[in-house]
């Protein structure tokens, strides 16, 4: 039964859309139809164009959608398979988007420039993959996790299952997070930072969970180890039947995906920071401890994923009912055109660095500043309202 015969007075509005997230893996191969119907090489390079520019642009054009679920529907919304398995098809569709990938790059015959381009899209689809991995990976169906594991096996970031679910959803906007950004600190600043200390941390996270199972972190019950072996089997796989030239094309566009991941870590939590207790404990994680955007077309491919606020209160709750907070801070557009400007830090700073001073009012001791910037921001912002 739908949830529109149980709650007519409310409709999902954006149920069909749902699809999208699972039609967006197939890019790459539209873009190798459309070279084939045209001989335009620019259509190796679909992915880029579609993230940073169609994008964006539908987000500007489509606008924002704050309406929520009422409460009273919720627990029916939740139930509806029709949500899982538009996710599940997610994952499908990734697979057959590498696969395809992989042959191309053996059989394709493609000009240097033209395998960029290729990659790089791939690399789209498997960098969007960690979302749908993400989705799947906060739930506690067993399959569902398995799934997660295998969103992340084509991109090779298999212990993002462990470091975002035990590691970031604990530390969130705090300095002890990888995965949370410091005001000042660039992309590029926060993009060794948040790989390296993600890896560590998930590794850390697994030795000790073992260590009170009275097992070693090699175990076959290492969830990085599961994770990462899904990874090794299946690059394995293609290079073995399409030979040594894939595992380049597989690994590169593995790095540029995860990278992807990293730049919408970025921008989740940029400048934010929660306050200690009197006993040295962080307070709760709430709506204004993450940057949120309602832009449709960006939520619909990332499944609600900027609606971040909701998620971090409720990490188990499924995409199709997360909910918009009014006292959640707003970024000033989708997560798409956001990661454009992310590249590009003097701007990024130029638009986000008076966001985070004015959700804080001017008192930048309230926020997460990088440890070399600390002393001058503070400085200066102390200045500016002592001027005012």
């Amino acid at each position: 039964m739908s949830t529109a015969t149980l709650a007519p007075a409310w409709r999902d509005s954006k149920r069909y859309l749902w699809l999208f997230g699972a039609a967006i893996m197939l890019v790459p191969v539209l873009g190798g139809l459309l070279y084939e119907a045209t001989g335009w090489a620019v259509w190796w390079w679909l992915g880029p164009l579609f993230v940073y520019g169609v994008i964006p642009i539908a987000d500007w054009l489509v606008g924002t959608d704050t309406n929520n679920p009422p409460d009273e529907i919720v627990p029916t919304l939740e139930r509806d398979r029709y949500y899982r398995f538009a996710v599940y098809l997610a994952v499908l569709t990734e697979y057959v988007a590498v696969v395809w990938g992989a042959w191309t790059v053996a059989h394709g015959d493609l000009a240097w420039y033209n395998l960029v381009g290729l990659t790089i899209t791939i690399g789209m689809v498997t960098g969007v993959s960690i979302n749908t991995a993400h989705e799947l990976g906060h739930k506690t169906d067993k399959l569902e996790r398995w799934l997660a594991k295998l969103a992340l096996g084509p991109v090779a970031y298999g212990h993002f299952f462990v470091e975002h679910n035990r590691g970031h959803h604990v530390r969130v906007a705090t300095p002890e997070d990888p995965a949370s950004s410091r005001f000042g600190e660039s992309f590029y600043a926060f993009l060794p930072r948040t790989m390296i200390g993600s890896l560590k941390s998930a590794w850390e996270l697994e030795r000790k969970r073992l260590a009170r199972k009275n097992r070693s972190v090699w175990s076959i019950r290492n969830e990085n180890l599961q994770a990462w072996a899904i990874t090794i089997v299946f690059f394995g796989a293609l290079t073995a039947w399409l030979g040594w030239i894939v595992l380049p094309f597989l690994l590169i566009q593995a790095f540029y995906g995860a990278s992807l991941l990293e730049v919408v870590n970025y921008l989740e939590h940029y400048g934010l920071k929660r306050q200690k207790r009197a006993d040295g404990s962080y307070e709760r994680c709430r709506p204004e401890h993450s940057w949120n955007s309602n832009h449709v077309v960006t939520n619909v491919f990332l499944y609600h994923l900027q609606r971040h606020s909701d998620h971090h209160a409720n990490p188990t709750r499924s995409y199709q009912a997360l909910r918009h907070f009014e006292e959640a801070p707003q970024l000033p557009s989708g997560y798409a055109s956001m990661v454009v400007l992310a590249y590009l830090p003097p701007l990024w700073f130029k638009i986000m660095n008076p966001r985070v001073v004015a959700h804080y009012r001017g008192d930048m001791r309230l926020a997460n500043i990088k440890p070399s910037l600390r002393d001058a921001v503070l400085a200066r912002y102390s200045r500016s309202a002592a001027a005012g």
